[in-house]
């Protein structure tokens, strides 16, 4: 008998799908390249890389322009911003485009390591790739001319460091970031007002304000993403806020949900005068918080409960945090401590703690100032060791929420557009402020770099490789280029002459823009923090190594579009050929459906027409 249909529902005579032999090695083809090699190779990325420097270029100094970028929606984008404007750009050829990647990198990795700088280092790098190619042009050997590059940065990085000053007060603070905003002095004064309140461990925080002018606002202590566990516990109802001065603070990683756990210390508190209690632990339910909302009620207590902030491993390090600043001992779940065995000098104390529905807000006592420090010391050594971004400012936060320093500068503006603007700059002079506290300052306006090179020669000579010092000459030659450019910027018919005139000139002197005169660059307050200068020159260094050692560009294949079936059922395009009608005439028309001639009928005269469907 004869099945129709087989299990598994595959019909009889049909083939089944075929598997490959288990073990097989199944390859997937790649996609198609393109490849250049050699000094074509070199050129195209070269295009890139001149397209995102010349169009950076253009910002840098205080009379630097801006540059329109396209919005996808909304208004158009009007920045000074260099890595902004660099990440923006893609190329439509892919070698140039690659080109253009390259440089970006180098934007990118100086924002990120410095936060500011990255015009500079973008130019930098073009200056040095001109140079390095003019040199393996005429023969030179690329590896060899790497090496040179990198031992002259080596030595010019070591003098930086020798010659930046440390930052002596509010003034220099106010100089970096008015010269890093662009020349900006209200935007200095706010960023140096905001660091005297939050100190140099503290944070700033940029935000976009709803007014048009912009305001800083200092959150005072540490603040703590939790808020009370019932409503019940608040002090205000009007502003719906708990608030207590000089009260005790019980911090723990347990669950407290029976009410004898924590009966025998509300009973040590109640005898030691009943001073306000805030209980900080993993949770409060049950017959616990019912217990403790009646008796906070009724006037019996005055209490209140938040959870810990924070998730796993994170949360115990955030309660050891809120522990040493209140001067309270942890008591941890892993340590075998229990809740009923707390003695009431175990609690800690808060001068104010101030609890809402989302966040709390502790203000220490200053004779745990000794004890914070050491924290922030053991938690910027983390910091030094940790790769993760996530971690970085993780660990931050924290450093500054103990430090009890979190400064919120929001920004005002007429317009949108205005607005972006002003956030990039406030947030290049917040990276330059901490960059300089962090490492010193040195001349700024290209001048640090320019009388930098003029260390290069007496370098040269102890190198032996005469291709190392063609190296040499290739650093030397590209430090001298933002002095040159900021000259042009600034209306300078020739850059060069500018460049010439400080040359010889001591470490300090250099080019001021805006006055267009020659001064003492630290005297006159246009400073450049060291961290920036030299990330800029290391990433600098290390991405023209590898442009130089570049022998071949490898690029996907542009797939080209395939041409779209017509679709069906649509209208008929008739073809007249040789016969014509007069616009005005009167024309039947007949086409079968399916069939791909039509009969016209004009006036008694009948043509067979071929049509083609659309």
């Amino acid at each position: 008998m004869q099945t129709s249909a087989l299990k598994g529902g595959i019909s009889a005579g049909a083939r089944a799908p075929t598997r490959p032999a288990r073990g097989k090695l199944v390859v997937a083809a790649a996609e198609p390249k393109l490849i250049v090699f050699d000094a074509d190779s070199r050129r195209k990325l070269q295009r890139g890389i001149n397209a995102v420097a010349d169009a950076v270029a253009v910002t840098l100094g205080p009379r630097g322009r801006n540059v329109v970028l396209e919005s996808p929606y909304g208004v158009p984008q009007v920045i000074n911003d260099g890595v902004t404007i660099a990440r923006a750009i893609e190329l439509e050829d892919k070698f140039e485009n690659a080109g253009a990647q390259l440089i970006k990198e180098v934007a990118g990795r100086t924002n990120d390591s410095a936060g500011d700088g990255t015009t500079t280092a973008a130019v930098l790098a073009r200056e040095m790739i001109h140079f390095g190619l003019q040199a393996l042009t005429a023969g030179a050997n690329p590896a060899s001319l790497k090496k040179g590059i990198d031992k002259t940065c080596a030595f010019l990085v070591a003098e930086l460091k020798a010659r930046a000053t440390p930052v002596k007060g509010r003034q220099d603070i106010m100089n970096v970031a008015t010269i890093s905003a662009g020349n900006d002095e209200a935007i200095g004064a706010m960023i140096a007002m905001a660091l005297d309140k939050v100190g140099s461990n503290g944070v700033l925080s940029i935000e976009g304000g709803n007014t048009s002018e912009t305001v800083v606002e200092v959150q005072e202590g540490m603040e703590i993403d939790r808020g009370y566990c019932s409503p019940q516990f608040v002090t205000s109802q009007e502003r719906l806020v708990c608030e207590f001065e000089n009260c005790r603070v019980l911090v723990t990683d347990q669950k407290i949900e029976s009410i004898r756990d924590i009966i025998p210390i509300l009973e040590q508190v109640s005898k030691a005068g009943n001073p306000p209690l805030l209980i900080i632990a993993e949770n409060v339910t049950g017959e616990a918080l019912a217990t403790l909302v009646v008796n906070k009620m009724r006037g019996v207590l005055n209490v209140c409960a938040i959870m810990a902030p924070g998730f796993g491993e994170r949360r115990k390090a955030l309660l050891q945090d809120i522990a040493i600043v209140t001067n309270a001992e942890f008591i941890a779940k892993d340590l075998g401590m229990k809740l009923e065995n707390v003695e009431f000098d175990q609690l800690g104390s808060a001068r104010k703690a101030t609890v809402f529905q989302g966040t709390t807000t502790l203000i220490a006592d200053q004779a745990t100032r000794e004890e914070i420090e050491l924290r922030v010391q053991q938690l910027k050594k983390e910091l030094s060791e940790t790769d993760s971004l996530y971690d970085t400012e993780k660990l931050s936060e924290r450093i500054a929420k103990l430090s009890g320093g979190v400064a919120v500068i929001k920004i005002g503006a007429a317009t949108e557009a205005e607005l972006e603007d002003k956030k990039l700059r406030v947030e290049d002079a917040k990276n330059a402020t901490f960059a300089a506290v962090e490492e010193g300052i040195v001349p700024g306006g290209g001048s640090a770099m320019l009388h930098l090179s003029e260390l290069v020669p007496k370098f040269k000579e102890s190198l032996a490789n005469e291709e190392e010092r063609r190296g040499a000459d290739i650093v030397m030659k590209a430090l001298r280029a933002p002095c040159r450019i900021i000259a042009n910027n600034a209306g300078v018919s020739d850059g060069d002459v500018i460049v010439q005139k400080l040359l010889g000139k001591g470490f300090n002197m250099g080019y001021n823009a805006m006055d267009n005169t020659i001064v003492d660059m630290m005297a006159a307050g246009v400073i450049d923090p060291a961290k920036v200068t030299k990330n800029g020159m290391l990433n600098a260094c290390s991405i023209t190594g590898i442009m130089l050692t570049t022998q071949a560009v490898m690029v996907d294949k542009p797939k080209k579009e395939a041409k779209k079936p017509a679709p069906q059922g649509m209208a008929m395009l008739v073809t007249l050929n040789d016969l014509a009608f007069h616009s005005s005439s009167s024309v039947s028309l007949h086409a079968p459906s399916g069939n791909r001639s039509v009969t016209l009928s004009h006036q008694g005269i009948h043509r067979h027409l071929s049509c083609t469907q659309l």
